[in-house]
């Protein structure tokens, strides 16, 4: 059975767990391994580490507080933020991860996911693809890159199938207008990369209330859900979320 998952989004800046809105006006809301661990243990299906600044800094990503939080669950850590060569990828494997997110390099280097893909497998690369709606492009959403500040011109829909074509085992895909919002996922954006490729796409970027989790699968076509703010501030529980969506038909792991 197809399986939808909860990933719990961990926005991680100066080795702390922070969230913002708009990738903007971030808070500290606590340790990211502590915080992953309770995660794991409450049921979620995968933890994302996003070194959020990592590229903006033009640093690598934190790799201690990588290793930190992967001795500490028991599910899959995909891991993402200032990767920009294979050789970067192989040291976050070996921190822990289980897959690692690619953004602002794979835009900027497209042949790094074939050489990546090759190397790893597909199934251990995420592609990020950060969006901003822009009626001037064809779908109407425009790829944003450097943690959301630096506008790239591309199509987000023509950007996913040329990133699954060269290796992206996944795609990560966040509105950057919804992101912080709890108003909900970008529902056309979203199913506009879910409808244009064949490997997974995951919702991110604006779930603040159940009702949201079950519009990203349903309407939106994602394979999983990424969710930061209503794990973050309890406003539900992993079990509560996937209790709404079994309820509705959607299948869950409990």
């Amino acid at each position: 059975m197809n399986y939808r998952r909860i990933i719990i989004c961990l926005d991680v800046k100066d080795g702390r767990l922070v969230k913002g809105t708009k990738f903007v006006d971030l808070k500290d809301v606590g340790d990211p391994a502590e915080n992953a661990a309770a995660y794991s243990a409450a049921g979620a299906d995968e933890v994302a580490f996003l070194d959020i600044t990592a590229t903006l800094e033009n640093r690598k990503t934190l790799i201690e507080a990588v290793k930190l939080t992967a001795r500490r669950i028991t599910v899959p850590l995909t891991v993402g933020g200032g990767v920009s060569t294979t050789a970067d990828i192989e040291r976050l494997l070996e921190a822990g991860a289980s897959r690692v997110s690619i953004n602002t390099a794979a835009v900027k280097n497209p042949p790094l996911l074939k050489e990546a893909a090759g190397v790893f497998g597909a199934d251990r690369i995420v592609v990020a693809i950060d969006t901003r709606q822009n009626p001037a492009l064809e779908s109407g959403f425009e790829v944003m890159i450097t943690g959301g500040k630096e506008a790239t011109g591309k199509d987000a829909v023509q950007w996913a199938r040329e990133a699954e074509a060269r290796g992206a085992g996944s795609i990560l895909a966040t509105s950057i207008d919804a992101d912080g919002t709890r108003e909900g996922y970008d529902i056309p954006m979203t199913r506009a990369l879910a409808d244009a490729v064949t490997v997974p796409v995951i919702a991110s970027g604006g779930a603040g209330k159940l009702e949201h989790l079950y519009q990203g699968v349903v309407e939106g076509h994602a394979d999983a859900l990424l969710v930061a703010s209503l794990a973050h501030f309890g406003i539900y529980s992993i079990r509560e979320m996937k209790e709404y969506l079994l309820e509705r038909g959607v299948p869950v792991r409990l």
